[in-house]
């Protein structure tokens, strides 16, 4: 995957492991530019998510990683607009099928049932994995709607 600047969000539930993936990050000089959120505050993950996706988007970020308590409010979220394809994984073996097969654009991980140490396993495998294309881009042709005529 070419790797451009990573986009990152947050709610509140998934602070804690985004500041992880910003460490990890660091660690291998890859640039992030945060969407927030800035603290543990309660807040609402769809004002986050959007930004993310607006920003992948408008070209200023590629790949998006996204972060809340079960990641399924960020993936929904995210997914809403029609350019990103956001997988959810919690486990190496689906970021690698999300990227593979998929081509997600966007990472999105649940802050509350993962630990460091299976999010390292999972940003590497997310970060290394290539879309295969073939069959499977055909399939994701088909996944925005249609404008209606």
């Amino acid at each position: 995957m070419e790797i451009k600047t990573i986009g990152l969000a947050s709610d509140h539930a998934g602070f804690k492991l985004k500041q992880f993936v910003k460490q990890y990050l660091d660690a291998r000089h890859i640039a992030y530019k945060d969407y927030g959120t800035y603290s543990e505050q309660s807040c609402n993950y769809a004002d986050y998510g959007h930004a993310l996706a607006r920003g992948i988007e408008q070209g200023e970020v590629y790949p998006g990683i996204g972060i809340c308590g079960s990641g399924e409010g960020m993936a929904m979220t995210l997914n809403k607009h029609q350019t990103i394809r956001a997988g959810l994984a919690w486990i190496p073996e689906i970021a690698h099928l999300i990227r593979q097969h998929n081509d997600a654009n966007v990472l999105v991980m649940p802050g509350r049932f993962i630990d460091n140490g299976m999010a390292t396993k999972i940003l590497d495998e997310f970060l290394s994995t290539d879309f295969e294309g073939g069959r499977h881009l055909d399939r994701i042709r088909k996944m925005p709607l249609a404008e209606k005529e």
